[in-house]
């Protein structure tokens, strides 16, 4: 903690998706560790994960109106005018109310009304509030776009993304995570997870939904997975289910809804299959976990771009969506999880990509801009 208390206030703005909120409040978590006397407040709408996240985590949350950004011409398209005064005003009341110094904006439909309200000439008002942008994806949305046009600074999480003075700082990822000990956890993980003690543990999860494919091709594979030895702890989604009738109830095959606890999930693992958001990257690489990155079929390719550093420094494999099939399973998968010596060699090469202290070095730079 520093000796001088700063006494500042802080925006953070990344609502939505985790992929947002996540860096967020890892960032705001660094800041109180940095000066307790720092007040940071969330900005939000109702429709995004943070009406849950933020409040558990212990931050304040203020709710402005939502501003879609649609992708095709269409009556929305009409409204977004309107949508966007009345968002911006309704932030910049929440800027004035706790005196903010500096507004940190992390993309997405949260962040694009905190930019816009961030300007003195905004509404007429007097004070401009310095901004700092953190891009989080291999390549930058629309509302980081705007932020970085008129921001203090620009930080990103990878070389390319898109951004003109882009300062390359990975992705925060909260503490939990970044000091995570698996070895020291491994026993307590697998007891938590009804997982056996023995043997090594494959990882399944595909993002807060699930994913269907992951799930079909790793069930599917089931039989061949136990008569290897190897545990499988599957987090199918809310709105999904896996079929493992053939492999009899293996107690070896845990299969949930969803994984309240992260880090226990990564310090009961010894590799891992999930799609490759730069959240979920940041993560599996930050806690040193050899990867089977599947990327989302659809989009602009950004979730291979994601995983593609970590990837190059052999911690991990990019397997396109239609190509994860048990058969994929039986013959990547397993090899890889029996055999110590490549498990441990892409942990290693996983750890060495990440970027452990991101979010402190965030914070302190939010520090700069607000001290500036």
């Amino acid at each position: 903690m520093s000796d001088v208390r700063s006494g500042l206030s802080v925006i953070v703005a990344g609502g939505g998706t985790a992929g947002h909120i996540e860096p967020a409040l890892a960032v705001a978590d660094a800041l109180r560790r940095l000066d307790d006397s720092i007040r940071v407040t969330a900005l939000g709408t109702e429709r995004g994960l943070e009406t849950r996240l933020v409040p558990e985590r212990g931050y304040p949350l203020e709710l402005i109106p939502p501003v879609p950004l649609p992708r095709k011409p269409s009556l929305d398209l009409l409204r977004l005018p309107g949508r966007v005064r009345a968002s911006v005003a309704r932030t910049r009341e929440v800027i004035d109310t706790v005196q903010a110094d500096v507004i940190i904006g992390f993309g997405g439909y949260v962040a694009l009304p905190a930019y816009l309200a961030a300007g003195g000439g905004i509404l007429g008002r007097r004070r401009a509030v310095p901004v700092l942008v953190h891009e989080a994806n291999a390549k930058a949305g629309i509302a980081n776009k705007v932020g970085a046009r008129r921001a203090s600074r620009v930080l990103a999480a990878v070389e390319g993304s898109g951004l003109s003075r882009a300062e390359v700082v990975g992705i925060p990822v909260r503490a939990a995570i970044t000091t995570l000990d698996r070895a020291s956890l491994r026993a307590e993980a697998r007891a938590h997870f009804g997982l056996p003690s023995d043997g090594p543990v494959l990882l399944v999860f595909g993002g807060s939904q699930g994913a269907r494919s992951l799930n079909e091709a790793v069930a599917a594979a089931a039989p061949q997975l136990s008569a290897a030895g190897i545990s499988v702890l599957h987090a199918h989604g809310p709105k999904n289910s896996v079929d493992i009738a053939e492999s009899g109830g293996d107690a070896r095959y845990v299969a949930v809804p969803y994984l309240s606890r992260m880090d226990l999930a990564y310090a009961a693992a010894d590799a891992v299959v999930c799609r490759s958001g730069a959240m979920t990257v940041a993560e599996v690489s930050a806690v040193g976990l050899p990867a089977f990155y599947v990327p989302l079929p659809h989009g602009n390719g950004e979730q291979e771009l994601n995983a593609g550093p970590v990837v190059a420094k052999g911690g991990g494999r990019i397997v396109p969506d239609s190509e994860l099939t048990p058969k994929y399973v039986i013959d990547e998968v397993i090899p890889l999880l029996i055999d110590p010596t490549r498990l441990r060699e892409m942990g290693l090469a996983a750890a060495g990509a990440g970027h452990r202290d991101a979010a402190d070095a965030v914070a302190r730079i939010a520090v700069e801009v607000a001290q500036s």
